[in-house]
């Protein structure tokens, strides 16, 4: 395999292994928001926020913790022949399932782009050309410059009314680590096909 592609299989592993580690310890977050909701809903009033900071928290949690998840093989998977097929069997099955994985994540990402750009008050159809206009303004003109093409921000229609884009910037970022892992995968499973072990 060509050093290129071995430096970004270990670089994209080395990158979804600190922050699938670093996600994992959200958990306590998670604990300690809904501790504080049943110990504010038993004993003073019951805390509007909670709830969708646990729904967030979960959010984060499992959508970084995914890449990570992959690069283990502690994914779920339908064991019912698999176990028993030699590696490089276990490796074709595994680069061509792969693709399908990959063909979902694309359309998984486009749809979160979507809903993000939406967040931040953009109504168009092209949230990719929002994006890369948002980030040229960013770079070129400065923050300021680029708050004004900002719209109207969505927010939840529950009695907290948080802002949405945190969480939907998070899952767009959960999904291109996990299309990052996903072609890490491949290949190493193409790498496994031709009897080197990346």
């Amino acid at each position: 395999m060509p050093r290129i592609i071995r430096a970004y299989v270990r670089g994209i592993d080395a990158m979804n292994r600190f922050i699938g580690r670093f996600a994992m310890y959200l958990i306590f977050a998670l604990i300690g928001v809904l501790l504080w909701s049943s110990v504010s809903k038993t004993f003073f009033d019951p805390s509007h926020w909670t709830l969708e900071t646990a729904q967030f928290v979960m959010v984060a949690y499992y959508i970084l913790g995914g890449p990570y998840s992959i690069q283990m093989g502690s994914n779920v998977r339908m064991d019912l022949f698999y176990g028993a097929w030699s590696t490089k069997t276990k490796a074709m099955v595994d680069a061509f399932t792969v693709l399908f994985l990959i063909t979902y994540l694309v359309i998984l990402m486009y749809g979160a782009l979507s809903s993000t750009a939406y967040s931040l008050g953009y109504f168009g159809v092209e949230p990719v050309q929002f994006f890369w206009d948002l980030l040229k303004t960013l770079v070129t003109q400065g923050p300021a410059a680029a708050g004004e093409e900002i719209g109207y921000l969505e927010r939840s229609s529950t009695a907290w009314r948080p802002f949405l884009w945190p969480v939907k910037t998070i899952l767009c970022f959960g999904v291109f680590l996990m299309l990052l892992q996903c072609l890490a995968e491949l290949f190493r499973d193409i790498g496994r096909l031709r009897g080197v072990e990346i």
